[in-house]
């Protein structure tokens, strides 16, 4: 019953998202489990130009589940945006950075500096602030 109600609010494609092989459309969405890993990435990109929306969520969080099949549409949609999620449980510190105090958060970046960020599951804002900060 876990692992079904899991795949039914998008585990499985959280866990495809883990995976660079994998050819789902959830893929584009990058996962970091770790702070040295993110960091790392971090640091490669923060000096370019290319839009990257953070989703900060929580796997216990509802409205997190919720958009995540929106983020990996987003994802799909818009490849020359970088979408990336973190796990506030899993990077405390990462999140703190950036000041999330609300799950989800969508923090959106372009030369590693915030453009813009929406907090709570609003899905057409969302879409709004990417498509407005993706060029």
């Amino acid at each position: 019953m876990g692992s079904f109600l899991s795949s039914f609010f998008g585990g499985a494609s959280y866990s495809a998202s883990e995976d660079p092989s994998s050819s789902s459309e959830s893929s584009r969405v990058s996962t970091f489990h770790s702070a040295p890993r993110w960091q790392l990435h971090f640091n490669s990109v923060k000096e370019t130009p290319k839009l990257m929306v953070i989703d900060f969520s929580a796997s216990w969080c509802g409205p997190c589940k919720f958009m995540e099949p929106a983020l990996n549409d987003m994802a799909a949609r818009f490849t020359d945006v970088e979408f990336v999620k973190l796990d506030v449980d899993e990077l405390p510190d990462v999140a703190q950075e950036f000041g999330v105090q609300a799950m989800p958060t969508f923090v959106l970046l372009k030369n590693g500096k915030e453009v813009d960020r929406v907090v709570g599951a609003q899905k057409n804002e969302l879409e709004k602030k990417v498509d407005k900060h993706k060029c």
